[in-house]
């Protein structure tokens, strides 16, 4: 566990106010200008300080309200008609924890949505409803319940759901936070308002999903993965498969990442998905990282203690665990698994050097908790 430090120590900045100090300060002001000493404490922590809290969001109770927003709200009127989840601690930046955003996407029968693009990369988690489609730079690919797509930064996409009487509900996730913080966001609407798809169907998933390598993928150079497309029942069996021949970890159970295909890397750069099963009864021990996560219920009941405080969950549900943040989990089951995907800004932490994990030693590993308020 992190030392504990008091302020007064050497190294920390401890100096005491003065009239001369004052107008001093005021002189730098005027030149806007400051001194350093002034912030250092808070701008140089000795441990990760996020504003963002963990949160936990009910689908039960939210899903009403994406569904209410259907004869609302246009969707082109819109641009997406999205209900975003937001942190109590982000909402000056619509995060939904650290620089991740996420919302519930609601697509009504026979809907499509105009074609654009954005410096933003993005994912998809589809939570109910059958007959969803993307189109991604001209691949279309077809979605349903717990399916995970990608749409990295820059290219063409538009969604859509060829359901003829069902809406279908997915969850986006996106770096947007991290793209405004750094002063990069680009957003364009296609010259064609649609884009012309391809002939097949699911193309990158015929061509890279069999865990196996195509032959001609040198001439694939791009900085994301070429598969768009994860569908569900492979995953769910590769993790039962797994769980037959591995423990899994000691924190989140049996768990899997969403790779590249071509690099076995992140799925995009800026942000990696994982997968885990967690057996009947089981809890994990409690650890803390740099990085934020957000996860989402695909399967089971259970719960999570992150910083001290017990949230239960359910199928749907989607709760987030701040940089630092002690976590564990546990399945309430007595005789099925649970599963929950989740996304994170991993890659960003690993490319920059700021990767850093800790086990919770005290209590066999695991925090005591207490109910939220």
């Amino acid at each position: 566990m992190t030392t504990s430090y008091d302020d007064a120590q050497i190294g920390r900045a401890r100096v005491t106010e003065t009239p001369e100090l004052a107008a001093y300060y005021k002189e730098l002001e005027e030149l806007e200008a400051g001194a350093l000493w002034t912030v250092a404490n808070d701008i140089e922590p000795w441990y990760p300080q996020p504003r963002s809290v963990p949160t936990h969001w009910s689908y039960a109770k939210l899903r009403p309200l994406v569904h209410k927003a259907l004869p609302l709200v246009d969707a082109d009127d819109a641009g997406r008609r999205v209900v975003m989840l937001t942190n109590p601690g982000r909402r000056d930046i619509s995060a939904a924890v650290g620089l991740l955003y996420t919302g519930l996407q609601i697509m009504g029968p026979g809907e499509a949505m105009t074609a654009h693009r954005h410096q933003a990369a993005a994912l998809r988690f589809v939570l109910e409803g059958t007959g969803a489609w993307t189109i991604v730079d001209g691949q279309k690919l077809e979605v349903g319940p717990r399916d995970f797509a990608i749409t990295p930064n820059g290219t063409w996409h538009e969604h859509g759901n060829e359901s003829p009487d069902t809406p279908c509900i997915w969850q986006d996730g996106l770096d947007i936070p991290l793209v405004n913080a750094l002063d990069a966001p680009f957003y364009e609407v296609h010259p064609n308002l649609h884009q012309a798809p391809g002939r097949t169907v699911n193309s990158s998933l015929l061509t890279y999903g069999a865990h196996l390598l195509p032959y001609g993928t040198e001439g694939w150079t791009k900085p994301y993965s070429p598969l768009f497309a994860y569908p569900w029942e492979p995953t769910y069996e590769s993790l039962l498969n797994l769980a037959k021949a591995s423990e899994g970890s000691p924190y989140d159970g049996v768990i899997m990442e969403y790779t590249n295909p071509l690099t076995g890397g992140s799925v995009m750069p800026t942000m990696s998905a994982h997968i885990q099963l967690l057996r009947p009864d089981q809890p994990t021990r409690a650890h803390r990282h740099t990085g934020s996560v957000i996860y989402t219920v695909a399967k089971g009941h259970g719960y999570s203690v992150i910083d001290g405080c017990r949230y239960d969950w359910a199928e749907g549900d989607i709760f987030c665990v701040p940089s630092w943040s002690w976590h564990q989990h546990a399945n309430m089951a007595a005789s099925d698994d649970a599963v929950l995907f989740s996304f994170n800004d991993f890659p960003v932490m690993r490319a920059l050097a700021f990767h850093r994990e800790e086990a919770y030693t005290d209590n066999d590993g695991r925090q005591p908790s207490v109910q939220p308020s």
